[in-house]
């Protein structure tokens, strides 16, 4: 097996701004990001001591690194392993479970994330879901296959659920009410309206939002954060995507948390340390201790 902390994906650059942006004030009140994919390389290229030391900085104490296949989930798992302020998320994304399907290896797949959900420090099953923007109806029976079988691990392992829905809420919402959802189930990036935020509040879900919410088209998710009650909200970056305005199109890392924490507030009108320290609570509560 190759060693996992050798692994690493490069994103396309193209001919946007590869710089990160200077870091922002440091919150008072400590927060986590409640999902990133710091095993791409992007931008001037930061190590992984260096994302963590700049999230320390400015008061993001904690990441929960999420797979999207056997490698990345593999690495997720070292990275958790190997840094106290690291937890893993494993899983087969559902734009790659089609590819697994035709290979013949979906099965295979999910068993490496079932044996990786073993490990101490991987505390979600994730990213998984339904993407009907990416993949075409050929590979909806994959992706919920996969998805079903994602769902019946976190519950194997009581561990949590980080979803990936693209153009797929009210499928995503049925097979969580057909199967029955985890107990703790994390919309990850949460990209639906008013009326699904009210559904998934109303079921337990986590609403995790990311940088995305600052964005000017972005109307229907912060019409759904003014309804989702303060102990259901997660902060996310999604990073090196989502990066949140002012500094969208640039790289995006867990010590631009900040940023969105400060919106999200506003939006809110709610006090940033209190709201802060809410959002700390509901990541301990969804993922477990950090510290072993």
């Amino acid at each position: 097996m190759t060693d996992p902390s050798n692994y690493v994906r490069t994103r396309e650059k193209g001919s946007r701004d590869v710089s990160y942006p200077d870091a922002p004030a440091p919150l008072a009140v400590a927060v986590y990001d409640n999902h990133a994919h710091l095993e791409i390389e992007d931008g001037v290229g930061l190590s992984l001591d260096e994302q963590l030391s700049r999230a320390g900085e400015v008061g993001v104490i904690g990441v929960v690194q999420a797979g999207g296949d056997i490698e990345s989930s593999r690495w997720s798992a070292w990275a958790a392993a190997s840094h106290p302020r690291i937890l893993a998320a494993v899983a087969i994304h559902p734009n790659e479970a089609p590819a697994y399907a035709r290979a013949g290896r979906l099965a295979e797949a999910i068993g490496v994330i079932d044996e990786l959900a073993a490990q101490p420090r991987v505390r979600a099953i994730g990213e998984t879901g339904l993407d009907f923007f990416r993949t075409d109806e050929e590979g909806f029976p994959a992706q919920f296959e996969s998805f079903e079988a994602h769902i019946g691990l976190a519950k194997k392992h009581g561990v949590a659920m980080q979803i990936h829905d693209r153009d797929a809420h009210d499928a995503v919402l049925e097979t969580l009410e057909r199967v029955g959802a985890p107990e703790r189930t994390v919309f990850h990036c949460f990209s639906g309206d008013e009326g699904m935020a009210r559904i998934a509040a109303d079921h337990g879900y986590y609403l995790s939002f990311a940088g995305n919410i600052t964005f000017k088209n972005a109307q229907n998710l912060r019409d759904a954060l003014a309804v989702t009650p303060r102990e259901r909200i997660l902060v996310e970056t999604d990073a090196p995507f989502l990066t949140p305005v002012p500094h969208r199109g640039r790289p995006n890392a867990p010590y631009l948390i900040p940023v969105t924490v400060r919106f999200i507030a506003e939006e809110l009108g709610a006090d940033l340390d209190e709201l802060c320290a809410r959002i700390a609570a509901n990541t301990l509560e969804a993922y477990g201790p950090f510290e072993d």
